[in-house]
């Protein structure tokens, strides 16, 4: 008997990029410390690929406190120049200050919003938005609502954060379904929405996303 054929989105197609699409990319992630890890890996990879960065994200998690952000807001010059000979992350003095900044305002608008979660989901108004897209190619480098983030996070002192940036960010933590719709995980993510939204009204919160048991 033939093995059924999965059917995935197209970029999953390495080891690592395929473990990462199964499991994470997509599914609603609602918890602060995760929301920041993505923000900053996704940084990281402006003009790069994202498996160069998803081969060293455990790296990133090390080298940055496990992306604790208060840790992070206090790193000094001697930190920032041992993160600089660190062969486990990509060795930008730009990004890595970045990364620095980006700590702080998380921090400035954890305290105003009260969470990075509320500020980050009221740009589509706390709903994943649903996309049907057949082939890889028909879905946005960016749309209004990245755009629209992009730059009030400028605004709060976040860098590398335009709107392909901010675009991609939403896409991996399901605040937009992007994934094909033949794709296996775009069905699977729709049920994770629907099952959760109708035990915890519109807002879903993340429970196996392996991002938040790092």
């Amino acid at each position: 008997m033939d093995k059924k054929v999965i059917k995935r989105c197209e970029w999953g197609n390495n080891e690592s990029m395929m473990a990462y699409h199964d499991n994470e990319w997509g599914l609603p992630v609602h918890d602060d410390r995760t929301l920041f890890e993505f923000i900053i890996l996704e940084g990281a990879q402006a003009g790069l690929s994202w498996s160069t960065i998803l081969k060293r994200r455990e790296g990133y998690q090390k080298a940055f406190k496990n992306f604790n952000a208060s840790k992070i807001a206090r790193f000094k010059d001697s930190d920032i120049e041992s993160l600089m000979n660190n062969s486990n992350i990509i060795r930008n003095r730009l990004k890595i200050n970045s990364a620095i900044s980006g700590a702080k305002a998380f921090l400035e608008i954890q305290k105003e919003y009260g969470s990075f979660d509320k500020y980050i989901w009221s740009f589509v108004q706390d709903k994943p938005k649903v996309n049907k897209f057949k082939k890889m190619k028909d879905i946005p480098v960016f749309t209004n609502e990245a755009k629209e983030l992009s730059e009030d996070l400028k605004k709060k002192g976040f860098n590398f954060v335009g709107p392909t940036i901010c675009y991609a960010f939403m896409q991996a933590v399901g605040m937009v379904n992007d994934h094909e719709i033949d794709c296996f995980r775009w069905k699977e993510v729709q049920g994770i929405i629907s099952l959760k939204a109708s035990c915890f009204g519109s807002k879903v919160v993340a429970g196996s996303n392996p991002a938040t048991s790092t």
